[in-house]
């Protein structure tokens, strides 16, 4: 288990996106063991992955509705298992930004703007099931980048809880890229 290490001022690197997260009233009372300014990265790091993974969620969502062809059944049965597991995940990765002291992003302008993940245009322009899969290889792969950033943040935080859930998440995320990858093969 990591210690955790005394508080230490950071700012984003060039070109990274910043929430611009505001901290709860009950921020500065906060004594878990890890210091205010790594709670904040960690915090800002777990709202660009909420914001992947719930643009993930809608697109996969989205597919489920609209997938046509051969594969339809399949796809169709895939796709909503996979965006029903992505919702009941979403609200983990919310309530530990809570947990660290901070709001955690709640509306599609901020997930817009946070998110890594291309969004989709909607009825009007779905891709046929190859490129919704390839879309959703892409996405997974894209949560997962993003997990592991965030993930290695909180460990050399000392905060192990973050970093079991965004391993439990990136398994899963690794997971759905395969066997969605495994599809186009």
């Amino acid at each position: 288990m990591a210690k955790s290490k005394p508080a230490k001022s950071k700012s984003p690197a060039p070109g990274k996106k910043t929430t611009g997260l505001n901290p709860v009233a009950s921020t500065s009372r906060i004594d878990i063991g890890i210091a205010g300014s790594d709670r904040k990265e960690i915090a800002e790091g777990l709202s660009r992955y909420l914001s992947d993974a719930f643009t993930l969620y809608l697109k996969t969502h989205n597919f489920h509705w609209n997938v046509t062809g051969p594969m339809f059944n399949s796809l169709h049965n895939m796709f909503e298992a996979q965006y029903t597991e992505q919702w009941n995940a979403l609200d983990e990765v919310a309530e530990r930004t809570r947990a660290l002291g901070f709001n955690t992003p709640g509306s599609y302008a901020e997930f817009i703007r946070l998110t890594s993940i291309r969004e989709e245009q909607g009825a009007d322009g779905v891709p046929d099931w190859k490129g919704m899969v390839q879309q959703l290889v892409s996405g997974n792969e894209a949560v997962c980048r993003t997990a592991r950033a965030v993930l290695k943040t909180a460990d050399e935080a000392g905060d192990d809880p973050t970093v079991d859930l965004l391993t439990q998440r990136l398994q899963t995320h690794e997971k759905y890229a395969w066997m969605l990858r495994s599809l186009l093969e």
